[in-house]
């Protein structure tokens, strides 16, 4: 979500006669944004705003925007007091502060500036930043802002704001757009992408969306995450499974394998529910590829809970498991009402443990692919080798003096690893 909205920001920017620099100290304006999902995501929030301190000390007309979570849609009065320097905040997903600051400026005087003004540096296509023109071949594309849920766990809610979908129109429109610019890999977002849509006043479905995409030239792979196990309809399975361009890859987390964890977090299912979920997606989709979230270390979760998510995470054998020990996030329930009583060190033991499992079941998987021959979309070169995913998000690297970038090619596979495979290409 954070790479689309600077996406989007940049394109203002750059509308404006800015262009980007890869050195902080060469630049007019620095925008810091950030997330705080997680306590490590916050600290280092915070530490690489501190270090911007002496550049606005050396150049007092530097801008510096303090974008993101950190700031959140109610605002956040103990980081302004903290760091009095930063010259503008803005919330997540929203350009606007900036511009309307760097336009003010430009002015000298408030009343000269027009609302409309800031819309069309705002509004219409969003035009890659030059760094990425020619070069980005995957493109975010959020679809459904904030969220609604409010598991005891989560601070996006309070920091992102309630759910909202964006206009179909406008998200029809952006995904043309950076086709006709070279993107041919599309994800949708949604902190529960499945809900897109049934908030709008002409309500509509992901499932409708995915329909509409599909016939847009250039675009060749579509995904969509996160998903949510109780809103994962079997018209969504459907699109996936019709419709050529949706990746047969499902982002849907468990977060744990205890019922009675999963109501102190407010998932609103059940282990078994999770499981027919999954047997479901599994039986319509035979070549899916399934990732799942899982929290270790929430308040009161035992030993023999953990086991419980264990277990479960050793029958279900996904293809990725994101793992997160538990860290209470300000504004929370959990932070609140709930006691964070499972060590650090209990926590690193069980994060470990279920990393192992992890790796173990991802090798097995991938090993399956040994030898055999799957399409890649190749997006970038790293360290003189190409790099790209399969429609099942695997990654994939091949070595070729020829430039494949935005490709897709067959490669024939010849060695796997837990999170990577290496292979040849046979066209």
């Amino acid at each position: 979500m954070n790479v689309a909205d600077s996406h989007r920001l940049a394109s203002a920017l750059e509308k404006m006669g800015y262009e980007p620099t890869r050195q902080p100290h060469h630049a007019d304006v620095i925008v810091l944004n950030t997330c705080v999902v997680r306590q490590s995501a916050e600290d280092k929030a915070i530490g690489r705003l501190s270090s911007l301190r002496p550049l606005k000390d050396r150049n007092p007309n530097l801008v510096v925007n303090l974008m993101g979570c950190l700031i959140g849609v109610r605002g956040n009065q103990k980081i302004l007091e903290r760091f009095p320097w930063v010259d503008v905040v803005s919330p997540p997903s929203d350009p606007e502060p900036l511009i309307r600051y760097l336009v003010e400026r430009s002015a000298k005087q408030t009343s000269q500036i027009n609302q409309a003004q800031i819309n069309a540096l705002l509004d219409g296509d969003i035009i890659l930043p030059k760094a990425d023109q020619g070069r980005l071949v995957s493109a975010f594309i959020p679809i459904v802002y904030g969220c609604s849920h409010a598991c005891t766990y989560c601070i996006i809610p309070s920091k992102r704001g309630i759910e909202h979908s964006r206009p179909y129109d406008e998200i029809l429109n952006e995904v043309n757009s950076f086709a006709r610019q070279g993107v041919k890999e599309v994800t949708l977002l949604g902190q529960i992408v499945d809900r897109y849509g049934l908030d709008l006043p002409e309500p509509t479905t992901l499932s409708a969306l995915l329909h509409d995409l599909h016939k847009i030239e250039g675009i060749k792979r579509i995904r969509f995450l996160t998903s949510h196990p109780n809103w994962m309809t079997d018209e969504l399975l459907e699109a996936v499974q019709t419709l050529p361009k949706v990746c047969p890859h499902i982002e849907v987390p468990i977060q744990s394998g205890d019922d009675v964890i999963l109501k102190a977090m407010r998932r609103g299912y059940t282990v078994n529910a999770y499981r027919d979920l999954i047997a479901r997606i599994r039986q319509r989709i035979p070549d899916v590829a399934i990732a799942t979230d899982i929290i270790v270390g929430f308040p009161g979760e035992t030993p023999e809970q953990f086991d419980n998510t264990y277990a479960l995470l050793a029958d279900l054998r996904m293809d990725v498991a994101h793992l997160a020990r538990y860290s209470p996030r300000d504004g929370t329930f959990s932070a609140r009402k709930l006691v964070d009583d499972v060590s650090d060190a209990e926590k690193t033991r069980r994060f470990r443990k279920l990393e192992e499992l992890q790796e173990e079941i991802a090798s097995e998987i991938n090993a399956r692919l040994l030898g055999k021959t799957v399409n890649v979309l190749f997006e970038a070169q790293k360290r003189g080798r190409w790099r790209g995913r399969t429609p099942t998000n695997k990654l994939v690297f091949v070595d070729s003096p020829h430039d494949l970038l935005g490709q897709e090619r067959s490669v024939t596979i010849e060695w796997t690893g837990p999170w990577s495979l290496i292979g040849t290409l046979t066209s």
